[in-house]
């Protein structure tokens, strides 16, 4: 786009265009260096390599100790250098692999296999099997607040272009940074364990967009169930399991998944009920798990 020749865009020559809900947009701000994190793809032609004290050597930088988190399969052709807004660098590699067909990755007997799961997802615990287990809710970020609000006030402190100030904002990116790969490891070790010991994983296909819109914002933003939910779902492909989202309208928690009488719905803050027809008790989110999995079976079967 070009400029009027003094720096500024055309929508903003001769005043600002007006906002829909009244006044006067500014001109556009410049971003700070720091802000841009821009990843770096060095080719083979470039002459970098691995070393044989596992270091990666770059050109015009030299030899960096790399934390490396696999071993690759075989000689990568490309990487990619990039550094996040909390000043950490990452480096990933274009490597060639033999991905293993479904049902021989399947039959690898580290990999184990056992009966199928209904999962319901919740704040209070965040996930819940069919099989009665539940998972507790580590809730990452509600632990974490004291010490982000402490570094979010030590910024707002500093003096605007300050070297304190680039220090400041670097600490709040880290503790966010920590929060963010936690979680990320929590969902991991739990997606990773889910599917290797079931055929078949069936689980709610929860609206998170209108859960945020709700006073539950901040925790349901902490628990990540989307990211969790799409993990379980390219782990199943990877292992050849069945991965079904059950409709989100399903009342999972108003069946007795005993005798399938639907009783209606129940206020959030009954957690066991009785069923009306069989007498059956159900936890509330035991019960909604076992429905889960019927009706994820259901719908693969029909």
């Amino acid at each position: 786009m070009r400029s009027d020749g003094h720096g500024r865009l055309p929508g903003f020559v001769g005043g600002a265009p007006p906002l829909q809900g009244g006044g006067e947009a500014g001109p556009p701000a410049e971003r700070d260096r720091e802000s841009r994190i821009a990843p770096r793809a060095i080719t083979a032609n470039a002459r970098w390599s691995i070393t044989g004290g596992g270091k990666l050597a770059l050109p015009k930088i030299g030899a960096l100790k790399v934390k490396w988190t696999r071993a690759l399969p075989s000689t990568p052709a490309t990487v990619t250098v990039v550094k996040d807004a909390a000043g950490r660098y990452f480096c990933s590699f274009v490597v060639e692999t033999a991905d293993d067909p479904p049902g021989e990755t399947a039959g690898d007997p580290s990999v184990e296999t056992g009966s199928d799961v209904g999962i319901d997802l919740g704040l209070e615990h965040f996930a819940v099997l069919s099989d009665g287990r539940k998972i507790a809710s580590p809730r990452f970020l509600r632990r974490a607040e004291k010490k982000l609000r402490r570094a979010q006030q030590a910024l707002s402190c500093k003096q605007e272009g300050s070297n304190n100030r680039g220090k400041a904002r670097l600490k709040v990116a880290r503790a966010h940074a920590g929060v963010a790969d936690a979680r990320r490891e929590f969902h991991h070790t739990l997606s990773t364990a889910l599917v290797r010991e079931s055929q078949a994983v069936y689980v709610e296909d929860l609206c998170v967009k209108g859960l945020a819109r709700t006073r539950l914002v901040k925790s349901v933003h902490d628990a990540g169930w989307s990211t969790f939910v799409n993990m379980l779902e390219y782990k199943a492909a990877r292992y050849g399991r069945t991965f079904v989202r059950v409709d989100r309208a399903f009342p999972s928690s108003q069946i007795c998944s005993h005798c399938g009488r639907r009783d209606g719905p129940e206020p959030l803050h009954v957690r066991a009920w009785a069923c009306g027809g069989c007498g059956a008790v159900h936890d509330r989110d035991v019960n909604a798990a076992r429905n889960i999995l019927d009706e994820g079976r259901r719908s693969t079967a029909g």
